[in-house]
């Protein structure tokens, strides 16, 4: 007998912690149960957002330089890739970034480096751009700068950055199949830090990297152990020249799956779709505003995403509302923004 999944969401609408066996049912669900999957975790969804989506927009700040060897990453000196490579972006570039996602009409800007962990010199470019960011703009900053020493992390929250960013990636019983350099407690170390500095936790992973359906509910429960209040997922999309260049993208409804699964186990979470949703999703891409509440537009790390205008078009023709600030909407559904493009990436 199959799973009444309307029931499943009940029971979560009530109060009830999905159990890991539950979850292992969502996540490993018939594709013929799809949409029904979908519908019931867009009611989840519906009780604590609505229907509306929050966009981000990121900036990469510091490109190519990570001395880390994540095996998903083309930015890591590990692997020979084609991505750009520069140090530290100053103040001044991450304002101008900022403008054009305000004028974007982003909720929240997000600046993004490539490294093991900052030093203080560039935590403090952070805070500094952090300061004037908030002067002029209404929008929340996210930080994503590795792994942090001691007092960096109330740094960054005295001066105003809302969220940090550190994601576990995957299960711990799977990360040492991705990561040697560090380990996975190293990760969940830097987000309790986050937390208790007063900053929210981002914290989500990747899906796609050879791992099974047990490795993304065990991801899925260790974030919500530690109580992050947003969750990116991102679908791999694989880079030439890492390990898992050769990697078997996820199929649209697996990816579609696994996002309901977050769903379920976060109930009340922003649920992110990020790296690699036009790559995996495609023409699906509209059936993840069905679990996830939140989406990144114009581009991720190291590899293009769709554009502002088509993701704010793409959202109210699905049906939804976009949480923007600084944006004109035009009578056919299109967001007007003059900011140019300026955003290439890879996951987040």
């Amino acid at each position: 007998m199959g799973t009444n999944w309307n029931h499943l969401a009940d029971d979560v609408l009530s109060g009830t912690t999905i159990s890991r066996e539950e979850a292992l049912r969502v996540a490993s669900a018939p594709d013929e149960d799809l949409l029904a999957v979908l519908h019931a975790a867009f009611r989840i969804r519906h009780r604590h957002h609505g229907r509306e989506v929050r966009v981000h927009v990121l900036q990469n700040a510091k490109s190519g330089v990570c001395a880390e060897d994540c095996a998903f990453c083309s930015q890591s000196l590990h692997f020979e890739s084609d991505v750009p490579q520069y140090g530290m972006q100053d103040v001044e570039e991450l304002v101008d970034g900022a403008k054009e996602a305000h004028d974007m009409g982003a909720v929240t800007f997000c600046i993004v480096t490539a490294t093991r962990g900052p030093t203080d010199e560039e935590v403090e470019t952070v805070c500094e751009a952090t300061r004037r960011i908030k002067e002029q703009w209404d929008m929340d900053v996210c930080a994503s700068l590795g792994l942090l020493r001691d007092g960096q992390a109330e740094r960054l929250a005295e001066a105003g950055v809302d969220r940090y960013n550190h994601n576990l990636e995957t299960s711990e019983n799977h990360f040492s199949n991705i990561v040697q350099t560090h380990d996975w407690g190293d990760r969940v170390r830097t987000v309790k830090q986050a937390k208790a500095a007063g900053m929210e936790a981002c914290c989500g992973g990747i899906v796609g990297m050879k791992e099974a359906d047990e490795d993304r509910v065990d991801l899925a429960f260790a974030l919500r152990e530690i109580g992050v209040e947003s969750v990116p997922i991102n679908l791999l999309n694989p880079r030439p020249g890492t390990p898992l260049g050769d990697a078997t993208p996820l199929s649209p409804q697996e990816a579609l799956k696994t996002l309901a699964l977050f769903r379920f186990v976060h109930p009340e979470a922003d649920v992110r779709i990020a790296g690699g949703r036009e790559e995996v999703l495609r023409q699906m891409q509209p059936l993840a505003l069905y679990p996830a509440n939140s989406l990144f537009t114009d581009g991720y790390l190291t590899t293009p995403g769709q554009e502002d205008s088509k993701d704010h078009r793409m959202i109210k023709q699905a049906g939804f509302t976009p949480a923007v600030v600084g944006a004109e909407t035009c009578g056919d559904g299109d967001v007007q923004s003059d900011a140019p493009k300026y955003m290439e990436g890879e996951s987040r």
